[in-house]
């Protein structure tokens, strides 16, 4: 596919595209899905939204009671986009990362990265030095913009020429403190291309080294274009909130772009637990939830004396949505749970159904603008009621940054998912379990490998394995089996040092949940781990 003339100065996102032949076969069928050449997406959510709402409507809204409108928040935007190209010598394709809670101040500095149309690398605020600085060398990021409270791991992460620069501090070099010293000027949005990268979003690999997933400025309204308009049917009226940060797209897209695209507005939390979100719905009038299964689990024993009166629509993804789940759900509230598949490799969800179209124990059916079939390794479809792998594709696809795991996810024009699933006669597709070995624990997606070579770091490891074990509360729990060396005892003790050395060089959500000590791991003739018969313990 040809792409046209690129607004980027700094050439790499285009230099470091998968190859033409490589890329999946894009679907625009919808007339909203038909972008102009030139696109700046930033510039869509918050002017065009402005343009067809005006600028005093509510855009973000936090836990404090802060509320800021959309002119309110261009200016900020406007003023955060001159620090950085005029002070800190962003240019258009320089990458950028972004690191803190989820507030406002990090939703401005996304926004002000596309509008100076460099590329947004959003990460989560847990992330360990070693894991930002793995992320910063596939990305080639030469600037940050890091929430002060989270500064450390970034610090220590020792990227070579990175230049960070604070926000939410009383430094005199503090972003929002530059960004305020300014007189107040618009910035004039760089007129990127449509096929113009947005932003990298990293995913983890089976392998355990991340894939940077890179997303167009067209990719970011399709997304909103496709399942929030088509499915989701937000109103301007709606107020969202969700657990997910913005460092996963599932959280960008629930909380920056559907609220914005539709002239809504966002509760954006920094602590968003089941419990929190209990109270929020309550206190903020929440009328959108985007949350995943084990939080609705979870709520579901806590929704005595909370009002959950304002929800009219409750989203889950990241992880299969169990029917008792969904049905006790809907007794107790009387909402019917919005299921949905997504990936980072495809920005957003693809399957789902909403309304009487809803059918529990299934995902749903392809979103409006997206195709979806089941497959067989060599790509021909499988016969309806047999399983088989999930392939898609739509108005966004799979384009690793430099990575030869595209011509795995990417086969004859599809985008495969791993994971297996069945498509009904009646064309409803039901989720059957990973392909791969991903371990899926409450939404988030982890590698069984790089949990193992953070634990044979340790000096005490001899060998490590690490598997998901079926769990009713989150899906999936992570479970290491670990062969100690010589003169090392097993027990509470070794098994607790063990997980606080995996806390420290992993995000939390990564650590084993048990350490199950073994003399040997089971091994082939050849000396190749079995896993299956790790999970057959399980």
């Amino acid at each position: 596919m040809e792409l046209s003339p690129s607004a980027h100065l700094d050439t790499f996102p285009r230099d470091h595209l998968p190859p033409a032949g490589q890329w999946p076969d894009l679907v625009f069928g919808l007339p909203a899905l038909s972008y102009p050449q030139r696109l700046n997406c930033g510039a869509e959510l918050l002017d065009g939204t402005i343009e067809r709402f005006g600028a005093d409507r509510p855009v973000f809204r936090t836990g404090g009671g802060e509320v800021w409108t959309y002119g309110e928040l261009r200016q900020q935007v406007d003023r955060i986009a001159h620090v950085l190209t005029s002070e800190l010598g962003v240019v258009p394709g320089n990458r950028v990362l972004l690191r803190g809670p989820t507030t406002p101040h990090l939703a401005a500095c996304w926004l002000a990265v596309m509008r100076t149309g460099a590329v947004a690398v959003t990460v989560l605020a847990q992330q360990r030095a070693k894991e930002l600085a793995t992320v910063c060398e596939i990305a080639a990021v030469s600037h940050a913009l890091c929430d002060i409270r989270s500064l450390d791991d970034l610090a220590k992460a020792e990227v070579p020429g990175l230049r960070i620069t604070a926000y939410g501090g009383d430094g005199p070099d503090d972003l929002l403190r530059l960004a305020s010293a300014r007189p107040y000027e618009p910035y004039e949005p760089v007129a990127t291309a449509a096929d113009d990268v947005a932003l990298i979003a990293f995913t983890s690999g089976t392998t355990g080294r991340p894939k940077g997933c890179m997303h167009f400025h067209r990719d970011v309204l399709a997304v909103a274009d496709t399942f929030s308009e088509q499915v989701l049917r937000p109103e301007p009226d709606d107020v969202f909130a969700g657990s997910p940060p913005l460092g996963f797209t599932f959280g960008l897209g629930g909380l920056v772009i559907f609220p914005m695209r539709a002239g809504a507005s966002a509760l954006l939390l920094e602590q968003a637990g089941p419990a929190q979100l209990l109270e929020a719905v309550a206190k903020h009038r929440v009328s959108v939830l985007f949350t995943a299964p084990t939080a609705y689990r979870v709520m579901l024993d806590k929704l005595d004396g909370h009002d959950t009166g304002s929800l009219r629509r409750c989203v889950s993804a990241g992880e299969n949505l169990p029917a008792a789940t969904w049905q006790a759900w809907q007794e107790r509230t009387g909402l019917r749970i919005i299921n949905g598949i997504g990936a980072t490799e495809l920005l957003h969800i693809f399957i789902s159904a909403a309304d009487e179209a809803i059918r529990p124990g299934t995902t749903g059916v392809p979103v409006p603008g997206w195709e979806a079939r089941v497959v067989d390794e060599e790509g021909r479809p499988v016969p309806d009621g047999e399983p088989g792998l999930l392939a898609v594709r739509g108005p966004v696809g799979c384009r690793y940054l430099a990575d030869p795991r595209q011509s795995q996810y990417v086969r004859d024009g599809w985008n495969r998912t791993g994971d297996t699933y069945v498509r009904e006669p009646d064309g409803w597709f039901r989720y059957v379990a990973r392909a791969d070995d991903m371990i899926i624990s409450a939404g988030y997606n982890i590698a069984g490998p790089e949990v193992e070579e953070a634990l044979l770091h340790h000096p005490e490891v001899a060998e490590a394995a690490v598997v998901g074990r079926p769990d009713e509360l989150r899906g999936q729990i992570v479970v290491a089996y670990v062969v100690l060396r010589g003169g090392s005892e097993p027990g509470d003790d070794t098994a607790q040092a063990l997980t606080d050395w995996v806390k420290q060089r992993l995000t939390p959500f990564k650590c084993p949940r048990e350490i199950v000590f073994l003399d040997a791991l089971p091994r082939t003739a050849t000396g190749k781990l079995q896993r299956y018969r790790l999970r057959a313990i399980e």
